[in-house]
């Protein structure tokens, strides 16, 4: 089982999940959010770098899967996520955990199936996909989410080197066959 923390940055509310997988079945650690209340965005930061932290050091996940900024409402939205991300990033790779990176498209079809899912249809997949008796707060859910998607991806690449590997392996059996 891998346990992975996902992330969904945010310079006001930062929202986190942890599931472990085995790459077929996933399971609910823990989730919640980082909210802000300091108004000035620096000490935002330290406050989503400090809990990333104290997460990672309480929950000891193997890997961060962490939402990728978009251009969402305007250009200066878009540097404090920004910043957010970098925040969050830079406290998971401090402590030496691989920190792997998806778009908002890519986490959406992962779970849902639809790349354009609404966050309803998205907290509705998560709470169905995790067995969870409530459903989860909207950020905490994407970043589960988010986690799910590293899983769902570990996993095809995990298929695709077996595949790649017993194809090389055949090849090499019918190559020896062929040789008198």
């Amino acid at each position: 089982m891998i346990r992975i923390l996902g992330i969904d940055p945010g310079s006001r509310i930062t929202g986190y999940g942890i599931i472990e997988s085995d790459g077929n079945h996933s399971v609910y650690v823990t989730s919640g959010c980082i909210r802000m209340v300091e108004k000035e965005l620096p000490q935002r930061l330290k406050v989503i770098f400090e809990s990333i932290q104290k997460i990672v050091n309480t929950h000891q996940p193997d890997a961060i899967s962490i939402e990728q900024v978009f251009m969402h409402k305007s250009a200066g939205s878009a540097l404090k996520l920004g910043q957010a991300r970098g925040a969050a990033i830079c406290a998971g790779v401090n402590c030496s955990i691989p920190v792997s990176e998806y778009s908002a498209r890519q986490i959406k079809q992962a779970v849902v199936g639809k790349g354009s899912a609404t966050k309803e249809q998205v907290q509705h997949m998560v709470k169905t996909l995790l067995a969870l008796s409530d459903t989860p707060q909207e950020d905490a859910a994407d970043a589960l989410a988010a986690a799910l998607c590293h899983s769902h991806s570990q996993q095809c690449t995990s298929n695709i080197l077996r595949m790649s590997a017993r194809q090389e392996k055949a090849s090499k059996e019918s190559q020896e066959v062929g040789q008198p």
